[in-house]
């Protein structure tokens, strides 16, 4: 049975370490005057970042099931912690973007503590233990932004990723004492456990539906919060990256829909509320595109934005988690790897739509995503239905 405590503190440990890969979003016209470039030449901290971080799950998720977990994941606190020492002294803009890909290639971390707690939860929970995780994890991306926005503007950026090092080193040692051992799954080698992944995309439609479904909504988000410091700076009163950061808390309370969003899955179906959050997140850019010129319209937006993206991770968590409990590491790295290589590429068209089109193109990108991942949810609707055996 997990206890209780012990989910919490899986929570925490999630928002903590993926924090780490979002420090840079707020921070990116910081890094541009630091270095006397562009801001289209900073946006490439946070991409590669993005990318870092989908290398890293899968070369390190797959190990999940092939080694202890506990100590899995406290090495990879350890190299997360040289990894944002190395950011916070970077010399030049090149470096910090290589920097940028280490982070995020280390912080791996909560993407082997969600299935982990998956594993150990009771099936009749798996959905409200889920949703508690990744509301912690997402927590840690929304304060994240609120975290780094003042610490910016008032320590300098540096100071963050020293922060963000010490951070890690805590938690190193805090789980030592209260993560339960987690045994491997998979006997045999490394390249083979390789090719399951690839196995299991070709006999798993509904792993194909979420990860799909996932790069596009995250791909979204993606260019929305990279752009976002961008779009506040042009304001006539050219607000910086503590406003920036801001916008994280206001995000919680979308964030706080993730615990209700795994009990609605356990009871109604995940696919039906992975819909919903797809029709959420269009009327999020809608909302962005029509009051995104003043303080107020963005929050609201962002209120819906991260709704959407809370409430539909976890119930694509929940549906693939479902699937083969003895795969789960390599369940989870197909899904996660796309939704963050979705996500880098959608920091990237963000970027390009900005230096382009400014607001109105990023509005316009993240509304075209979003309806592709209506389209990808209907798609496999007709191909369920039409596989299913007449009644």
């Amino acid at each position: 049975m997990l206890r209780k405590t012990t989910v919490w503190i899986m929570a925490v440990t999630g928002g903590m370490v993926v924090a780490n890969n979002y420090y840079n979003q707020p921070l990116l016209v910081e890094f541009a005057h630091t270095f006397g470039v562009t801001e289209k030449a900073a946006g490439p901290v946070a991409a590669l970042t993005q990318f870092g971080y989908a290398v890293g799950m899968l070369l390190f998720l797959p190990l999940s099931d092939m080694f202890e977990r506990r100590r899995m994941i406290r090495l990879l606190l350890l190299a997360a912690t040289l990894a944002l020492i190395a950011t916070a002294l970077s010399p030049s803009i090149h470096w910090l973007i290589v920097a940028g890909f280490a982070v995020g290639f280390t912080s791996v971390v909560p993407q082997l503590v969600t299935p982990f707690a998956a594993q150990l939860a009771d099936p009749k929970e798996r959905g409200s233990v889920v949703g508690i995780v990744m509301g912690g994890l997402l927590t840690g991306i929304l304060l994240s932004r609120t975290i780094a926005g003042f610490v910016g503007a008032h320590l300098g950026w540096q100071a963050m990723y020293w922060i963000a090092a010490g951070l890690m080193v805590v938690l190193f040692f805090v789980l030592g004492r209260t993560l339960p051992q987690g045994p491997p799954t998979f006997e045999g080698s490394y390249g083979s456990l390789l090719k399951s992944l690839a196995e299991l995309v070709r006999t798993q439609p509904v792993l194909r539906e979420t990860s799909l479904v996932a790069a596009l909504q995250f791909a979204a988000f993606s260019a929305f919060w990279t752009t976002l410091v961008f779009h506040l700076h042009s304001f006539p009163e050219q607000y910086g990256s503590d406003v920036a950061g801001m916008f994280g808390v206001i995000g919680v309370l979308g964030a706080m829909a993730a615990p209700y969003a795994g009990k609605l899955s356990d009871r109604t179906g995940a696919r039906l509320t992975v819909m919903l959050s797809s029709i959420v997140f269009v009327l999020a850019f809608l909302a962005f595109a029509a009051f995104g010129y003043g303080l107020v319209g963005l929050a609201f937006g962002v209120v819906l934005l991260d709704l959407g993206m809370q409430s539909g991770h976890v119930s694509n968590m929940t549906r693939n988690f479902a699937l083969k409990k003895e795969a789960m590491g390599r369940v989870n790295t197909v899904y996660n790897v796309t939704r963050f290589l979705g996500g880098g590429i959608g920091s990237v068209v963000g970027n390009v739509a900005w230096s382009h089109w400014r607001w109105p193109g990023v509005c316009a990108m993240g509304v075209v995503l979003c309806l592709l991942a209506v389209a990808v949810q209907l798609y496999y609707g007709r191909r369920y239905a039409a596989a299913a055996p007449a009644q």
